[in-house]
């Protein structure tokens, strides 16, 4: 075998490894979901978004949520039984407000028990998501955000702001119309959010409340809600989070080729005995 043979090897080998890896990985997905599926008697959903690599050149791109979710999603609403369980397991940044509204609606109208988990974190179209469900799983430390709209690159609430500080004429038009928009965005999103929770059977004022609570830019966009913030809200939350969840977010790895910032021995460690007469943490 010549020189020249070798690097075709390798080439092809190179060509193929990504694939057949993408293959294997998908193969590991499936049985994961089955595995909770057949635990929980439902269909399990999954919207992960990760920076994820294209092709074999291992360049990296940001996923979020758009209509192409929203397609998949509610085609897997549809092939659901009306008394069959959801499960969605979310890990999203968010995204489009539309496609987000489009996945809520559809939760909210599936006549079963949808339960939403949230390993890490679902950050504004994504806590859109979470409070069309029945109960949310959360990890102690994982969080949801703000609903609050963004026009264009700007809060709305901040836009809005800018007319209450400053005289009309010495506003530009730029701004008064972003101004107009952000005020349609901030009722429209609020709406949303009052619909969502009502059709959830919360009580109206409840959904009132919640919906200002969420959407009326009282915190920045990128706010951490933890879980106690989330059932001091009165939405159905614990941290019941079944193992089955994590091994499936282990199958959605970010991308490679770059130097780990993180690393540590992945395997659960005993608990150390305790010697007698030492002091925990809070002795």
């Amino acid at each position: 075998m010549d020189f020249t043979t070798l690097i075709w090897l390798f080439v092809i080998f190179a060509a193929l490894t990504p694939a057949l890896q993408r293959r294997y990985q998908e193969a590991c997905r499936r049985f994961v979901i089955q595995r909770f599926e057949k635990k929980r008697n439902s269909r399990v959903i999954t919207l992960i978004h990760r920076q994820e690599t294209m092709s074999f050149l291992g360049i990296p791109f940001s996923r979020y949520l758009d209509v192409d979710d929203s397609e998949q999603i509610l085609r897997a609403v549809r092939l659901t039984p009306e008394d069959m369980p959801l499960d969605l397991i979310l890990h999203t940044p968010g995204g489009l407000v539309l496609a987000a509204e489009q996945i809520a609606q559809a939760l909210v109208r599936h006549r079963a028990k949808v339960t939403v988990f949230v390993p890490h974190y679902a950050m504004s179209g994504g806590t859109l998501l979470a409070l069309a469900a029945d109960e949310i799983v959360m990890d102690r430390n994982a969080v949801l955000g703000p609903v609050d709209p963004q026009v264009g690159e700007y809060p709305a609430v901040s836009i809005l702001k800018v007319l209450e500080r400053k005289d009309i004429n010495q506003i530009d038009d730029e701004t008064v119309i972003l101004a107009d928009m952000a005020g349609k965005a901030m009722e429209q999103v609020r709406d949303t959010v009052r619909e969502i929770l009502e059709g959830s059977a919360m009580p109206e004022a409840e959904a009132l409340r919640l919906s200002d609570t969420l959407a009326s830019g009282r915190w920045t966009h990128d706010y951490p809600i933890s879980l106690e913030e989330i059932q001091k809200l009165g939405l159905p939350a614990h941290d019941d989070m079944p193992n089955e969840v994590y091994a499936l977010m282990d199958l959605y790895p970010q991308a490679g080729g770059r130097r780990p910032s993180v690393q540590y021995i992945p395997t659960p460690y005993q608990p150390p005995e305790r010697k007698e007469g030492g002091k925990g943490k809070r002795g």
